[in-house]
């Protein structure tokens, strides 16, 4: 695997260049005093050095070594735990937290390029952090301030960890289900019992004590996610003081075997009788732990990004390098036995296919990152209640089209290698495994789907899409430069969107079936359009640059992204006109007859 190297130029681009963060800071007060574009520049230089010098090293070992359940505790990969003090000792794990309670208040948009690289280099130890941040999310937002006080500085400097504790063995999806218990005591505590699946990080060595977020229903809650409650449950008892007692009744029965990151610990969780503490209201822990989740599916699709970019590093060293066979047109090297295969047409159309996907991907985690700094920052209310309505929009699809382009991604990336790509060497494989998972966490690709689609545009009447489409009308009618080139195509994509939602809003009302048939087709139909936005823009501040290497790469891989990539949104939107009546052609007992 070649060695990574952040790809600082790109995210300097889109932070100086598309999106001028620097001056959205300058007017936003809260972080105006907290950052500027010097700032943000030596952010992402240090967490560069950091990933690629401190993390990337560990990725493959991860992979090999994994984790491992000894006597009830789990020891991670070899190197994590320096890996996590070096991490911790430079504030990133605090990076987006609340300077009241240690962290250093960066915005999203910053903190989402630190993310990337952290994914990048190694996204089996990425998560620790990830889920650690999250957590402390959780907290900050919903918990007393005496639980702020406590658990919030410790979390940000990574003295201790988080982890999120929803799924149960009949319990995924449908989180109403969940049977864990919560038992009010006398001393205002509560006693949680129950067992959780799939934790990331529920067990591990790498912090002192672990802050379980974990949900449960207290013994007169209603049924359904109306009777969730969100509790704070410490692997170790603390102290008024902040002081670790001693270990809370619950423990790691297992870890799972997994396909891919096998260096994060995923543990089946068991508590039994341990103590507990309610955060936010009763009843409403639900709305509680998407405040950290909402948070984490725009971190999961960077995961799937990130893996996209590790591949597409690898595999353009490679086709630089790899000699097989001679150019179409003649042999390019004719003093060597063969050229490179970067001269052969199917590798350029793979590699191309990688940066485009993996560049506008990263555009559209930064442009998501802004509008969750908007809806954070913001002083004017139109302008916080606008971005609130694309953060709620476009948090599906962020989730689910940049992992499932990221799989894409990192597919081509082993088939450049070819049977390189296949072997352990390379480390091609390793990121097709580690890739995968993310389209399943935090809600499945397909849940997200019914998201976007179900709650999102037929459930808001199409109001939660329009505030994006108008945002693309307006710079249509901007008149910018670029759209001379790309305007046609753009609007042409952005009127079938629109067609196509408003077509589905009144399906829906007849056969309440066409949103699901429909979703996933729909989602990346949105996401196509997203990019083919971003692309456009990126291509006008490309055409501004003084750098000449970004602005002819930035245009060449737009103009690919347009000739090649976008006209897929013309079959997903015939495979959504199709509707859901040959989904149902079969009767459920057809399928277990068609067996035998």
């Amino acid at each position: 695997m070649a060695d990574y190297q952040a790809p600082l130029a790109d995210m300097r681009f889109l932070l100086h260049q598309v999106f001028d963060a620097p001056a959205l800071w300058q007017r936003l007060p809260s972080l105006a005093e907290r950052i500027d574009a010097e700032t943000a520049d030596a952010i992402l230089e240090e967490a560069a050095r950091l990933t690629a010098e401190r993390i990337a090293p560990l990725n493959r070992n991860a992979d090999e070594q994994g984790c491992q359940l000894q006597q009830g505790q789990v020891r991670t990969p070899d190197g994590f735990i320096a890996a996590w003090r070096a991490w911790a000792e430079g504030g990133w794990i605090g990076l987006g937290g609340e300077p009241e309670y240690g962290g250093m208040g960066m915005p999203k948009v910053l903190s989402a390029q630190v993310e990337e690289m952290l994914n990048s280099a190694c996204l089996a130890f990425a998560l620790y952090p990830m889920l650690t941040s999250g957590a402390a999310l959780a907290i900050a937002t919903h918990a007393s301030d005496a639980l702020k006080a406590l658990y919030l500085p410790r979390l940000a400097s990574g003295e201790w960890a988080g982890a999120m504790c929803l799924t149960e063995p009949h319990a995924g999806t449908d989180l109403g289900l969940l049977r864990t218990r919560a038992e009010p005591q006398d001393d205002g505590s509560f006693c949680i019992t129950g067992t959780k699946i799939f934790i990331t990080g529920g067990e591990h060595d790498l912090a002192e004590n672990i802050v379980h977020l974990v949900l449960a229903r207290l013994p007169d809650a209603p049924d359904g996610n109306r009777g969730i409650s969100m509790f704070l449950v410490p692997k170790r008892l603390v102290t008024a003081a902040g002081e670790l007692g001693e270990r809370n009744a619950l423990s790691c029965g297992s870890l799972e075997h997994k396909m891919g990151i096998k260096g994060s610990a995923t543990c089946v969780m068991n508590f039994d009788g341990a103590r507990g503490y309610l955060v936010g209201q009763a009843n409403k822990g639900l709305a509680a732990m998407f405040t950290m989740m909402n948070y984490e599916r725009l971190g999961v699709g960077i995961q799937g990004l990130a893996a996209g970019e590790r591949s597409w590093q690898t595999a353009r060293a490679y086709a630089a390098e790899r000699l097989q066979g001679r150019a179409p047109q003649g042999a390019e090297n004719p003093q060597r036995a063969a050229d490179p295969i970067i001269v052969h047409p199917d590798v350029r159309r793979m590699l191309m296919t990688m940066k485009a996907l993996t560049e506008g991907g990263r555009a559209f985690s930064t442009y998501v990152g802004l509008q969750l700094d908007l809806a954070r920052f913001a002083e004017d209310a139109q302008e916080r209640a606008r971005a609130e309505a694309l953060v709620a929009l476009l948090t599906p699809v962020a989730k689910a089209f940049l992992t499932d382009l990221g799989l894409e991604t990192t597919l081509h990336g082993q088939q450049v290698l070819g049977g390189h790509g296949y072997i352990r060497e390379w480390g091609q494989e390793q990121l097709v495994r580690d890739c995968r998972i993310t389209q399943i966490y935090e809600g499945t690709n397909g849940i997200q789907a019914l998201d976007l689609l179900g709650r999102k545009v037929v459930g808001s009447e199409g109001r939660l899409y329009r505030v994006f489409a108008d945002e693309v009308r307006d710079y249509l009618a901007s008149g910018a430069p670029e759209l001379q080139e790309f305007g046609t195509a753009l609007g042409a994509v952005l009127d079938l969107l629109d067609e196509l939602t408003d077509w589905l809003i009144a399906e829906s009302g007849a056969d309440p079936r066409e949103i699901g048939a429909a979703s996933v087709e729909y989602l990346h139909l949105m996401g196509y359009t997203a990019y083919a936005y971003l692309w456009a823009r990126m291509a006008g501040a490309a055409q501004r640059s003084s750098a000449q290497g970004m602005h002819a790469g930035k245009l060449a891989t737009a103009r690919f992204f347009y000739a090649r990539l976008l006209p897929r949104v013309w079959s997903l939107a015939a495979a959504v006109r199709a509707g859901c009546a040959s989904l149902y052609a079969l009767e459920a007992a057809d399928f277990v007859d068609l067996a035998h």
